[in-house]
């Protein structure tokens, strides 16, 4: 596919959209897995570096150049800023929350896109029976996550909440950053490693601030959960995340990501044989009527 901006998602978007969301359902509960043997900080910093690494090697295979005059590397560097905020907010709430709330208020980012994309591109405005289809879908997204969020209070689960929704604001700028500077017309390569390069050393600052123990990297869980973030979300994940923003209008390829949350639930029914609720079936049902009606002609 040349440069383009598609009007719609195709087959091929949605299969990739779907594929990154299936990647996205687990990372919560990884993060929230391993803080016992890497704090939250360090764990964001760890995954940006080795990630950033990554990137760098693959842009030199496929000769793409990560630096050049043309104006992204400013807006790289706010964009990298912005990315180290945002999962500065998302692996420290981790601490005082529930992975469900956690999930569940980092998916207000949609609707931060969709209000916002109508002043960067007026094509991209969604009309009222779209935003009546994100609200629909987020409404499933809460009705699925019920038993998550009706347990495990504490008395700083407000800072967790609010220290995601945070995360999803910033998650939601950092879209509409990426489509209003020149970013939007960048290789997805340099979009990433510019995100990357600038969050590993800010989330290790802010994990040395925040006084965070030595991790335990003696463990293989600690070495699989930073394969798994490092690898397969922000390598390859992010690169696809990234080539669909290029490629496809940010507001329907953001209102997708309501499906990470339920597929992650999915997948503890099948791989980890939890059971299969009817708010689960009845949550999956909305968000997919909300993602029609967001998506149809």
């Amino acid at each position: 596919m040349d440069g383009t901006r598609q009007t719609r998602l195709d087959g091929l978007a949605i299969a990739l959209i779907v594929g990154c969301c299936l990647i996205w359902g687990l990372n919560q509960v990884v993060v929230k897995v391993t803080l016992p043997l890497v704090p939250a900080l360090m764990q964001g910093a760890l995954r940006s570096a080795f990630a950033a690494l990554l990137v760098g090697l693959w842009a030199r295979h496929r000769g793409i150049a990560l630096f050049s005059a043309d104006g992204t590397n400013a807006a790289g560097l706010v964009a990298g800023l912005l990315f180290a905020l945002e999962f500065c907010c998302i692996y420290w709430g981790l601490q005082y929350t529930s992975a469900s709330r956690a999930i569940l208020f980092l998916y207000l980012a949609p609707f931060v896109v969709a209000l916002g994309m109508p002043f960067i591109s007026h094509s991209e405005r969604l009309r009222p029976p779209q935003m009546a289809g994100m609200t629909l879908a987020f409404g499933g997204l809460a009705y699925a996550f019920q038993d998550g969020l009706a347990t495990g209070a504490s008395s700083q689960q407000w800072l967790g909440d609010l220290l995601s929704a945070c995360g999803a604001v910033l998650w939601g700028l950092t879209t509409l950053w990426i489509r209003a500077t020149p970013l939007a017309r960048a290789a997805p390569e340099r979009t990433l490693f510019a995100q990357l390069a600038v969050s590993a050393p800010v989330m290790a600052l802010a994990s040395l601030v925040a006084g965070e123990p030595m991790p335990r990297l003696d463990v293989a869980l600690a070495w699989g959960s930073l394969a798994y973030q490092s690898v397969v979300i922000a390598f390859a994940s992010y690169l696809t995340w990234f080539w669909l923003l290029r490629h496809y209008p940010a507001t329907r390829v953001s209102a997708f990501t309501f499906l990470t949350p339920v597929l992650g639930l999915a997948a503890g029914v099948v791989l980890l044989g939890e059971p299969l609720s009817g708010a689960m079936i009845a949550g999956l049902g909305g968000v997919a009527v909300g993602l029609w009606l967001v998506n149809r002609r």
